[in-house]
């Protein structure tokens, strides 16, 4: 119960260094987006949360999370508790809604926050997802390597890491190739 209170605290203070809120609707982004959003499928979602061995105890974060699918489906599906991070207020308040209806917005967090912004805190999760294009991943890579904790997993739809750090595994679904990393 003390590592749950302690989880739920660190998600609580992630969002607190994040500083925002959901938006209430017609706020503009503010910077633009890196990538336009395309959300991944629910084979796909499912097989990304298998492929990192997602179980109840742990904090999935997805950073640039769209609507929220990736962590609903760890909380719906896997008990996890999860985090999303989106740059975009319309995704986040499509992904709060989402969670409402999907009766977990008491096990998930969504925010509006740059995942470039170095006082967004990843270090309280243990599985970390992405859909983002390489060139992202590759300039996320050295943070989550240096943040994350021993054992934390990062699971990437479409685009690796990078060719310096080779994932460990790769599955495919559907047309979409799913990379699994474990920090060490």
């Amino acid at each position: 119960m003390l590592k749950s209170a302690t989880i739920v605290c660190s998600i609580a203070l992630a969002a607190a260094s994040v500083a925002a809120q959901s938006t209430g609707g017609a706020q503009a982004p503010a910077r633009r987006p890196d990538v336009i959003w395309i959300p991944t499928e629910d084979r796909v979602v499912t097989a990304m949360l298998r492929l990192a061995n997602v179980t109840k105890n742990d904090v999935v974060y997805d950073l640039g999370c769209g609507d929220g699918r990736i962590v609903i489906a760890a909380a719906r599906q896997f008990g996890a508790r999860g985090v999303g991070v989106d740059i975009d207020p319309q995704r986040i308040d499509e992904a709060n809604a989402a969670a409402k209806k999907a009766g977990v917005a008491d096990k998930v967090r969504f925010f509006v926050g740059d995942i470039f912004d170095p006082n967004l805190e990843i270090k309280d999760a243990t599985v970390v997802a992405l859909f983002l294009l390489q060139s992202m991943n590759e300039r996320l890579r050295p943070r989550l390597q240096k943040e994350l904790r021993p054992g934390s997993r990062i699971v990437a739809n479409s685009f690796t890491l990078g060719a310096t750090w080779p994932a460990e595994k790769t599955q495919v679904v559907d047309n979409s190739a799913i990379y699994l990393w474990t920090i060490k």
